[in-house]
């Protein structure tokens, strides 16, 4: 029978087999955010079309290409996130989470819709580890963040693929002088601009600057630099995130180049790039203007978002070694109708001691059983039949070595269990 439909461009199924690695690169963000003094806020998946308006801005790709947005049966317009920060923000004002005090240390691990043309890494549903941090302006809180993502790449294994690239956009007041600027270079250059950076010229030309034209991207080489143009407090703020990174010993460098693809970002900027793909694995930086913006008091903002889709095909590339994903301890196999009861109930109190335990399920013969316990990389194995349950006794084999142990299937079945599985494995020799 042919399938009716199938998944929608754009996403994946993510399958037994890669989601073992998606939860296990998860937990590792989950740590270190938790570690960080970060707790997990969970968001709709769309939100009213006018906070994506309001805080990632009209000028960006984001807004004028990639939304997907529609009206709800009530004519309202609905958008679904393009992106996980403004959704965090709103959350944090209208549950009154300020109210616990500054800093508000929040992280989510989410999914955000954009349509464009799929591509490696880069899908129309993709996922988001993402932290926010509201109520501070100090240049020590951007340098935590940076060094945070940086503690979960080296705990991926990816530390020495990734680079760390900064800037500073500078505040509204001296950005106004550097829009100034660009807008006279790029003036010169009318007629070499795609159509969708002259629309930019007058509204926002620093979007030029990520502009992914090759011709564009060429003539942004010659531009003038934001940090030429900063202010004394931007510039004080950038050259102490800087010092603080030195002494912390995580290297980076200056990117003039980088903008960042959404209008909120103020002062501090990041991306980490990978050597090896040649894009970025996640980025952020400061908003200290998208509080207010939103409807909020004037508040200090930064965060960062991590491409989880990106992170998960760098590490399969990379050969990452993610663990043994085995999900069964101990399969009890059966033969007759009796065996298959207790294989049943034997089963249900392991799972009730936290043991991960399966028996057959679908009336299969000895020898099929047992195949599928090797398939779902049972460690040990029990054959239950007549003469077992008479006796109380079963045999416990090591998949791997081939061991055997007597155990009982009384009251005593667990502990026993427990037992057996100790001394088999404080008798395996160790190896340096």
């Amino acid at each position: 029978m042919e399938l009716i439909t199938k998944a929608p461009k754009g996403t994946v199924d993510i399958i037994p087999g890669e989601s073992e690695k998606w939860s296990l690169v998860e937990a590792v963000m989950t740590d270190e955010a938790e570690l960080n003094g970060f707790s997990e806020i969970r968001t709709p998946v769309f939100e009213h079309t006018e906070l994506f308006l309001r805080s990632v801005g009209d000028t960006t790709d984001v807004v004028e290409k990639q939304m997907y947005t529609f009206e709800d049966k009530g004519g309202r317009s609905i958008t679904l996130r393009p992106e996980g920060t403004a959704g965090a923000v709103r959350a944090m004002l209208e549950n009154g989470l300020y109210n616990g005090g500054y800093p508000v240390k929040l992280y989510y691990k989410t999914s955000c819709y954009r349509y464009e043309k799929p591509q490696a890494g880069r899908l129309r549903e993709l996922h988001q580890f993402g932290v926010e941090m509201f109520g501070t302006a100090e240049p020590a809180a951007d340098a935590q963040v940076i060094a945070m993502a940086m503690s979960i790449f080296n705990r991926l294994g990816l530390a020495d693929d990734i680079e760390v690239s900064i800037n500073s956009i500078g505040c509204p007041t001296c950005r106004a002088e550097y829009r100034k600027a660009l807008r006279t270079y790029f003036e010169g250059y009318k007629n070499q601009l795609c159509e969708t950076c002259n629309s930019r010229l007058e509204r926002n030309p620093m979007r030029i600057l990520d502009c992914k034209s090759p011709v564009c991207g060429e003539i942004a080489k010659g531009a003038p630099k934001n940090t030429d143009y900063l202010c004394d407090d931007c510039r004080a703020h950038f050259e102490k995130v800087q010092t603080l990174l030195k002494s912390i010993n995580i290297p980076f460098s200056i990117d003039p180049g980088l903008v960042r693809g959404l209008d909120y970002y103020t002062r501090t900027v990041f991306e980490f790039p990978s050597k090896r793909f040649g894009f970025a694995l996640g980025g952020g930086g400061r908003y200290d203007g998208l509080v207010e913006e939103v409807g909020g008091k004037p508040t200090p903002a930064l965060g960062f978002g991590l491409g989880l889709d990106r992170i998960l095909m760098a590490m399969n590339e990379m050969g990452a070694d993610f663990g043994n994903d085995a999900k069964c301890e101990v399969y009890i196999a059966s033969l007759g109708e009796a065996a298959q009861m207790k294989a049943f109930q034997l089963t249900e109190k392991m799972h009730s001691c936290g043991i991960a335990a399966d028996c057959d399920l679908c009336a299969r013969g000895l020898k099929a059983q047992m195949k599928y316990a090797d398939k779902i990389g049972a460690q040990y194995s029990i054959v239950l039949g007549d003469d077992e349950i008479a006796n109380g006794e079963a045999v416990l084999k090591n998949m791997k070595t081939g061991e055997k142990k007597k155990i009982s299937l009384n009251d005593d079945f667990v502990d026993t269990y427990i037992t057996a599985v100790t001394e088999q494995e404080d008798a395996m020799p160790i190896t340096f």
